[in-house]
């Protein structure tokens, strides 16, 4: 596939180099070509750096891994993106893209793109590895779009995680929120480090 990421500080550059591994084509959308964190991004195989506007018009995926207050300036200049997947990765801790709750309801509003939200439920630590002895970390994903939700199913496997659990609709993506809240209060807030990972077990 030919993902662009948007934001290329520590999701975005794992999620990056795991799918450059994995044999997809990078497009760091970035407003300085020259000076962007996570230049060292470039030493992955299939990795090119260009604009925002021309990663997204290159590409059928966009990850969208930056402050959610960003979102605005970004579609103004990607424009209403018809016919791509936007996986939103944010989470709307601090600030929101109001009125918007999320990043995911701003997209799904103002543009014609394929939206989910996934990613964004576990820190980047994990993302670059989400092998805990023999298990895999499960990952997770909302969204009205079917289409979006079987392409994130795919990177997500791409990363090396189990099964991509599916919470439900938009109507689930603020919840999908406080479930990465949770992840945070654990690692960070109660002290058990951020070496910590969410698995979901049936019998």
């Amino acid at each position: 596939m030919k993902i662009a990421i948007i934001g290329t500080g520590n999701v975005g550059g794992a999620l990056a180099t795991k799918w450059s591994e994995a044999g997809h084509e990078i497009y760091l959308g970035v407003q300085d070509i020259a000076n962007f964190k996570g230049k060292e991004l470039l030493n992955n195989s299939n990795t090119r750096a260009m604009s925002i506007k021309d990663a997204a018009d290159k590409s059928d995926v966009i990850l969208i891994a930056t402050p959610p207050e960003a979102i605005f300036d970004i579609l103004e200049q990607v424009g209403e993106l018809d016919g791509n997947v936007v996986i939103d990765a944010t989470n709307s801790i601090r600030q929101s893209p109001k009125p918007y709750p999320t990043v995911y309801h701003c997209v799904a509003d103002k543009t014609k793109a394929d939206v989910v939200k996934c990613f964004n439920t576990t820190g980047f630590e994990n993302m670059k590895n989400p092998v805990y002895g023999e298990m895999l970390l499960d990952m997770f994903m909302a969204g009205d779009s079917s289409k979006a939700k079987e392409i994130a199913t795919k990177l997500s496997s791409d990363c090396g995680f189990g099964k991509c659990w599916d919470f439900g609709t938009s109507a689930q993506v603020e919840l999908l929120e406080k479930f990465a809240l949770s992840w945070i209060n654990l690692a960070i807030m109660q002290g058990h480090g951020r070496n910590i990972g969410l698995k979901i077990m049936q019998r």
